[in-house]
């Protein structure tokens, strides 16, 4: 059913409030803004498929209440990006919510196994992926996009129950509730403008007084993209940033020597941005930003960590669950250098499965060894 009023929308709302569960997929545009720009929303019930229209309803926000109903699990496959459209165009996060891409990486699926591939393995069916890069904002959409879209949602409540099936039979439909109440929290989807320069590319190369200059300008270009509503790196790109810092400028001659800046800035913002870095570069060095990378090749710790590999790889194996999905290599890291805490293999059914397990291994109390060319785990 495709829905282009409000009074659709609405009596749908009522139908689903019957419903166990919600499929919930997204299709949007993002290119030129800093918001996506929702194009279609498509949902499934237990007994329907429908494609919501954005551009033909008055009022979105009506969706919350089911989308917040406790007694309606909320379907996604993938759902971060889903899960953040909604909360800026509706205005909440939905739960409780099931992911289905988490949950099949405790099935024996790779750890982001994607929806087609998903659904070909557990409904033997094969979608058609040609519409993936349409134009989702043009009016009207063909019957292939709709056709598409109606795909993205039809067979997540099959698989939904399949996998809750799967997951009772094996004691593990409780160990994804903690994933999932963590995937539910608001503060996923709201960038703190702050921290976002821990992830410009390159942020490395700076030293930590430069760091405090690119905190300020990462900080000031998000807040300037998002006050416009267009990419951040229209604004300026995370390679002009990390060079501007590199050559600490104070003039704005000096900032215009970095590449492209000067067609980015207008004078007024280049004034603002030299004023930014000029502050951090002054102020104290305990002012100045920590930047802890973990290294994929710590000298130090990579006996540690291939040993610690090896057991999560064998319980991994024994238990059928995606191995990055028991314990990243970053988790091993820690735990190889005796950092323990807030570490999630130490937490939860990780810990049963394995994490108690790699602690007695560095401190003694179990070894490992090879029978058969097949690694051995046994206590002292």
């Amino acid at each position: 059913m495709y829905i282009d009023s409000q009074e659709k929308l609405e009596a749908f709302l009522e139908r689903a409030r019957s419903s166990s569960l919600l499929a919930i997929d997204t299709e949007f545009l993002r290119e030129r803004t800093y918001y996506p720009k929702l194009c279609l929303l498509q949902a499934a019930t237990d007994d329907e498929v429908v494609i919501i229209d954005p551009f033909a309803v008055d009022d979105l926000t009506v969706m919350a209440g089911i989308l917040t109903d406790p007694d309606i699990v909320k379907v996604f496959h993938a759902g971060y990006q889903d899960i953040e459209i909604i909360l800026y165009d509706i205005g909440c996060v939905p739960a409780p919510l099931f992911d289905t891409q988490v949950a099949a990486a405790l099935l024996g699926q790779t750890q982001q196994i994607g929806y087609g591939a998903l659904v070909h393995a557990m409904c033997g069916v094969k979608l058609k992926k040609t519409d993936s890069f349409t134009d989702w904002s043009a009016r009207p959409l063909t019957e292939s996009q709709i056709q598409y879209a109606k795909d993205d949602v039809e067979y997540l409540p099959r698989i939904y129950h399949a996998m809750t099936e799967e997951l009772r039979e094996k004691g593990r439909l409780d160990w994804l509730a903690a994933d999932f109440q963590e995937m539910a929290r608001e503060e996923h989807y709201r960038e703190d403008e702050r921290e976002r320069f821990r992830r410009l590319k390159h942020v490395t190369q700076l030293t930590r007084r430069q760091m405090a200059a690119a905190r300020e300008v990462a900080a000031w270009r998000e807040i300037a993209a998002r006050t416009r509503n267009t990419p951040r790196k229209w604004v300026l790109t995370d390679e002009q940033i990390v060079e501007a810092c590199k050559r600490e400028p104070r003039t704005i001659d000096d900032l215009f020597m970095v590449r492209g800046i000067r067609e980015r800035l207008s004078t007024r913002d280049a004034r603002e941005v030299l004023a930014l870095m000029g502050a951090a570069l002054d102020s104290s060095p305990e002012a100045w930003p920590e930047y802890h990378a973990v290294s994929r090749s710590e000298p130090n710790v990579d006996v540690q960590v291939d040993m610690l590999m090896a057991i999560v790889r064998t319980r991994a194996r024994e238990n059928g669950i995606a191995l990055p999905t028991l314990a990243s290599h970053n988790d091993l890291v820690s735990l190889a250098r005796g950092h323990y805490d807030d570490v999630d293999v130490l937490k939860g059914w990780r810990k049963e499965l394995v994490g108690d397990e790699l602690v007695d291994f560095l401190e003694g109390r179990v070894t490992l060894s090879m029978a058969g060319g097949k690694p051995v785990i046994q206590a002292q």
